[in-house]
Formats: C-alpha cells, sequence, structure tokens
C-alpha cells in the first residue's frame, strides 16, 4: 500500500474543521447579508517610528464579535533606519498576512482533500526601491516591485496534488487578493 493510500485509511488531521467551514459556507450560501464582515484594526503611534496595532473585534454574521484574547501588533524600523527596531516593519507585516492567509488555505484545502500535512514552510521575498518612499525619485514606486513566495511541503502526495493545493489556496486567499487587486482606499482624519 503506497503513502497516499494509507493516508486515506486513517483519518487524516492537519487541525482544520472542514465539515464545519462547509457547514458555515452552506450557511451563508442561504443568509448572504450574513456574509458581510468588517475587520477593524486599531494603531497608536508609540514613540519615533514605533506603533503599535491592537485587534478586538469585527462585525460578522450580522452582529458584533469579538476575538477570544486582544492581539497586538508592533511595528518599527531596523536601526539602520534610525530607528529601535521594536518590531517588524510594515511591509513585512503585509508579507507576514499573505503568508499566513495562504498557509491557513494550504491546511484547509488539505484536509478537505485528505491530504495529511507533516510541514508547511513558506518564504516571502519582496523587493522595493526606497528612492520613492524616501522623496529621491518621485517616478519610483512606494511599494513592492513583486513578492515571490516559495512553499517547502511535505505530504502525503504527489507534486502535482501539492502543486494543486498552492493553487487552490491562491484562488481562495482574501490577502493575495487584496495585494494583487487594486483595493479603494479612503483616509480622512477625525
Amino acid at each position: 500500500m503506497n503513502a497516499r493510500m494509507n493516508a486515506q485509511a486513517t483519518r487524516v488531521d492537519n487541525g482544520v474543521n472542514v465539515e464545519a467551514l462547509l457547514g458555515a459556507r452552506e450557511a451563508l450560501t442561504q443568509m448572504p447579508e450574513a456574509a458581510r464582515f468588517n475587520w477593524r484594526a486599531t494603531c497608536e503611534w508609540v514613540k519615533g517610528t514605533h506603533a503599535r496595532s491592537t485587534i478586538d473585534s469585527f462585525f460578522g454574521l450580522g452582529e458584533e464579535q469579538q476575538h477570544n484574547t486582544m492581539h497586538r501588533i508592533d511595528s518599527d524600523h531596523p536601526e539602520l533606519f534610525a530607528s529601535e527596531d521594536h518590531g517588524a516593519t510594515p511591509v513585512e507585516i503585509v508579507l507576514a498576512g499573505l503568508a499566513g492567509c495562504l498557509t491557513a488555505g494550504i491546511a484547509t484545502v488539505a484536509q478537505n482533500r485528505n491530504i495529511q500535512l507533516r510541514s508547511v514552510k513558506a518564504t516571502l521575498e519582496a523587493g522595493m526601491d526606497l528612492q520613492g518612499i524616501l522623496g529621491i525619485d518621485g517616478e519610483v514606486r512606494n511599494g513592492f516591485d513583486g513578492v515571490k513566495v516559495t512553499y517547502a511541503i511535505d505530504a502525503d502526495a504527489t507534486r502535482e496534488e501539492i502543486e494543486a493545493l498552492v493553487a487552490q489556496s491562491q484562488k481562495r486567499s482574501a490577502v493575495f487578493d487584496i495585494i494583487t487587486n487594486p483595493t479603494d482606499v479612503s483616509v480622512v482624519v477625525s
């Protein structure tokens, strides 16, 4: 018996409750207004380039929701930018968000396809020319000039099945969509 057949004979457990997710999908198909969510983050300046974001509540399923615990994310810049390096840079946090979303998707799709994962590691790299944000050259884009995601995945699956997991994760990733498609952002001062 090969490893794939053996994995199917035993229960696959990647830590994802696919039955609950499929149940939620079915329920939201019947009540599409409940699928409208509003995510929130609040950020407060600490000192210099150090800022602290908190994530506590969100709106979903037609009402206010609360995380089990308030999450904090510190952002700063490295010392070579004359900063104190109290946290990852905001652009690194964007990369971490993309990695987290894609990786969660891989675990979910693998569970749904009965593929046992042993390890999943994503390495993300993004190039940026600082001449834009520093005001040296107004023609240089402030953001990334590209993002490369490299996965090392060990699973009871063929290379083609693993590539299909990654492709499906990409297709359903909210953060991948946010990064690869224009998103309207309004900035107001209260």
